[in-house]
This record gives C-alpha cells, sequence and structure tokens, in this order.
C-alpha cells in the first residue's frame, strides 16, 4: 500500500500586467530616452534632468488608457500639449509638432509594447500608435486626411480577412478604444483584445501621488473618504481605513509612529460641527496632537505610508472593475519621494515600499534629490527584503 501522502498542490503566482519599460522618444527634455522599470524604480538627477517629465509621461499614458482625451490626459502638465514637445523641435512644411511617448507592459500575453506619437501644434491630437506583441503589430494608426478629426486604424484579425480597418477619434488612444470594436471570434482578435486588456489594466492602474502639507492640515468632510492626490483630505480617510480594517490600521499606525516625532499610539479622528472631522495622533501622555501641528515632513510621510499600505480601494481612482483586484497591481507615481524628508523618514519609507513591493501588489515609481541610492544599497545589505530600488539616474 502506498503510504506517501500527496503533496499540496502550491498554486502558480497570479501575473499581474505591469509597465516594464518606459520610453520617451521625444518628450521634454528626453530624446530616445528607454527606462527599465522595476517594482521599486526612482528617478534621481539635479534639477531640470528631466525626473518629472519622465512621471508626467507615464501618467499620460495612465490617463489615456483610462479613457481620458489628450487634453485631459495633459492637463497636470504645465502648458498641456505644446509644453511636451522637446526644446529646439523643428516643425515640419505644415508648421506641425509634436511628442512621441511609449511603454513595454509584461503579463500573460508577454511582452507588449505601446508607441503614440502626439502631434501638439497648431492643434493636439494623435497622429499615430502602435500596439505590438507576440511578433506582430496587432495596431496601427495614421493620420491620412489632416481635415477630419480621425486616424485610420488597422488591427490584426487573422481570419478570412487578416486585417480590419476602421477610423478612430484622434484625440483618444486607440488601444482602449479596442474592446469596443473587435468581436473577438477569431484567434487573432483574441489575442488583439489580451494585449490591449493588459496594457489598459496596467497603465490604469496607477496613482500620482504628491501630498501637500498646506492642504492637509484643514478640516475635511467626513464622507470625503478616497483619497485624493494631494491628499489634502488625508483626516477622512484616516477615518474610514480605521473603522474597515484594524489590522491593517495598526500596521499604518506602527509605520506612522517610525517616522514621527515622539511616540504614536493610534491615529483617529476628532468630530467637528457641519459634519467635518481632523486627524490627530494619539499619543501616550494622552494629549493627542493634531495632524495641522505636523511639520511638512511628517504629513509628507504620513500620507506616503497610508497610499503604499491601503490601495486603490481607498484611493480616488478609477479602478479596474472589469478584472478581479488579484490580477492588478497599483502604480504608485510620487514626485519628489523624500521631498521633506530627513535621512529617518526616508529610510523608513524605503523599508515600508520596499515590503509593499515584494508582495506584488503595489510597485512605485517616484522621484529623488537627496542621496537615496546609499540608504537603498544599506538596506540590501542588511536583508531589507528582497526587492531592490532601481535607481535611474539622469544628467542634465
Amino acid at each position: 500500500m502506498d503510504t506517501h501522502r500527496a503533496r499540496p498542490v502550491t498554486p502558480a503566482p497570479v501575473q499581474r500586467p505591469v509597465v516594464t519599460e518606459l520610453r520617451l522618444s521625444a518628450f521634454k527634455s528626453h530624446r530616445n530616452a528607454v527606462f527599465r522599470l522595476g517594482p521599486l524604480t526612482l528617478f534621481r538627477g539635479a534639477s531640470g534632468s528631466g525626473k518629472s517629465s519622465a512621471l508626467q509621461a507615464y501618467e499620460a499614458l495612465a490617463r489615456l488608457a483610462g479613457g481620458d482625451s489628450l487634453d485631459g490626459a495633459l492637463a497636470s502638465v504645465a502648458g498641456g500639449g505644446p509644453a511636451c514637445v522637446p526644446h529646439r523641435a523643428r516643425p515640419d512644411v505644415q508648421g506641425r509638432r509634436g511628442f512621441r511617448i511609449g511603454c513595454t507592459v509584461d503579463g500573460p500575453v508577454g511582452p507588449v509594447q505601446l508607441d503614440v506619437a502626439v502631434q501638439a501644434e497648431p492643434e493636439v491630437r494623435v497622429v499615430g500608435e502602435r500596439l505590438t506583441g507576440s511578433g506582430r503589430t496587432l495596431l496601427s494608426t495614421a493620420l491620412r486626411d489632416p481635415g477630419l478629426r480621425t486616424v485610420e486604424a488597422a488591427w490584426h484579425t487573422a481570419g478570412t480577412v487578416p486585417v480590419t480597418r476602421a477610423p478612430l477619434p484622434d484625440d483618444r488612444l486607440g488601444t482602449a478604444l479596442l474592446p469596443l470594436r473587435v468581436a473577438g471570434k477569431t484567434a487573432g482578435q483574441r489575442l488583439v483584445l489580451d494585449a490591449a486588456e493588459q496594457v489598459v489594466v496596467a497603465l490604469r492602474s496607477a496613482f500620482a501621488c504628491d501630498p501637500r502639507p498646506e492642504l492637509m492640515r484643514s478640516p475635511v468632510a467626513a464622507r470625503d473618504g478616497l483619497l485624493r492626490s494631494s491628499c489634502d483630505n488625508v483626516a477622512a480617510v484616516l477615518g474610514r481605513t480605521r473603522s474597515e480594517c484594524a489590522t491593517r490600521h495598526a500596521a499604518l499606525v506602527a509605520a506612522v509612529g517610525a517616522g514621527c516625532r515622539g511616540s504614536v499610539e493610534g491615529l483617529s479622528v476628532q468630530g467637528l460641527d457641519g459634519g467635518f472631522v481632523r486627524g490627530v495622533l494619539d499619543r501616550k501622555t494622552g494629549v493627542p496632537t493634531p495632524l495641522e501641528r505636523l511639520g511638512d515632513g511628517e504629513l509628507r510621510y504620513l500620507a506616503l505610508c497610508l497610499v503604499l499600505m491601503t490601495g486603490p480601494g481607498v484611493l480616488d481612482m478609477d479602478p479596474v472593475a472589469e478584472v478581479l483586484p488579484a490580477r492588478q497591481a497599483l502604480t504608485v507615481l510620487a514626485d519628489g519621494f523624500d521631498r521633506c524628508l530627513d535621512p529617518r523618514q526616508v529610510r523608513e519609507l524605503l523599508t515600508l515600499a520596499a515590503r509593499m513591493c515584494e508582495r506584488g501588489h503595489v510597485r512605485l515609481v517616484g522621484t529623488v534629490q537627496g542621496d537615496v541610492a546609499k540608504v537603498a544599497e544599506e538596506l540590501r545589505e542588511a536583508g531589507e527584503g528582497t526587492v531592490t530600488a532601481v535607481m535611474v539616474d539622469l544628467e542634465t
């Protein structure tokens, strides 16, 4: 008789679509730039070297994947589309200038590349888009008639008709529109849909975060429970997370206590007139400290801890509702990740980021000014997690 017990089957890890490469062929100060992105990626360099520009390009792609128009996708860039054109770029004979950005997304379909060419002057419009994967072009668009507000799109079919052609709007990302246009009847059409979904899911699952301490000190409406990019409603969100998950909230309290001055016994909210609340740090002395009494660095540290530990359900972003959460990875875009932070706070925040990124549910792409590489190397040598920060050095 066989006395061997059957070994439990370990389920295969879920392969979440993630952006592994950002390409800035022509965008602001970048030309022919290719950046590899890991679970934890930090851009560093002097002022004007293009750190923030890289995150702006990523956010623009994310907004386009979410269905925004070009104008909406570029709203966070001061000056809009024309400001994205590389300096000294010469116009063509029609007076047109533009920029080109793209990315690579790894996932169940394998590597899929998306590249977008945008005309910024005299008017903002998409003039070309290419989606490639599995060794073939899955979607391509081109501006054929400047008098029309459409581009001619062609996508892979692999049926009786190898390619399907149709017009698409010139102010939207064609990849994001494919699920509305492709039936999925042939193997080729299903490949196109799978590749498009992989790109859209990875890009849409991004949250641009830049905590604004000057806005975080004011009382907010208690019902305002989705954290905004500026984190100005952090008090209401703390009240929500405190009641939703005691374990997660306790971990947040511990993380905040490691980076704030004095002992932190808890995070709570105080009710005010008119349905407003303010956040407080509970102290061992019994005298709470209102958030408005904290320094800028402490407020930014607290907000970034909250973002890294909560996930999409607590953030003011459009979730990919049609895809299971287990198949998504949130990418936090943090411009000025170490702004206002002291060395101790930087170390604690990097430790937390590495730990959260190791789980695979969260990725971080940030920009830094200080010597974070030294701190990241110290954490690696100390064995603080298996995720090592990818440092991207930019020159002026």
